[in-house]
């Protein structure tokens, strides 16, 4: 569907970072926008799990290694 455009290093510290900001949403009892800000874990997690950054397309961006032909 998408071509994938993030590399393996990439995309491990998405994934990292989209769980370590949704675990700390759903073990912190805080209120506010700052507590529900934290659900912007959700993007890094997908992004991370489909190799897939929207973001990195339109800069024309990639970080995955050059294949050799």
């Amino acid at each position: 569907m998408f071509k994938t455009n993030e590399g393996t290093v990439d995309r491990a510290l998405r994934i990292l970072v989209g769980l370590a900001l949704l675990a700390w949403f759903f073990l912190d009892r805080g209120q506010g926008f700052w507590h529900y800000a934290k659900l912007i874990g959700i993007v890094p997690l997908v992004t991370g799990l489909i190799g897939y950054c929207p973001i990195y397309s339109i800069l024309g961006l990639s970080t995955c290694p050059m294949k050799r032909a």
